[in-house]
């Protein structure tokens, strides 16, 4: 079974937050940096599916 990975640091940047006072520029600026993180979490997944295949076709029954 694979362990659970100890919360990066970029988590707590991700976690709910309360807006209260933010500015346009504020929100901006954190919309971007999520998403970068979706970009990096489905180029993460994509990798994962491929090499996920690649096992596969390694090891299916002919």
């Amino acid at each position: 079974m694979m362990e659970e990975e100890a919360p990066r640091k970029t988590d707590a940047a991700l976690a709910p937050k309360n807006y209260d006072g933010w500015s346009v520029g504020d929100f901006e600026a954190h919309l971007r940096a999520l998403k970068a993180e979706i970009a990096r979490a489905e180029a993460a997944m994509a990798g994962r599916k491929s090499s996920m295949a690649a096992a596969d076709a390694l090891f299916r029954k002919p």
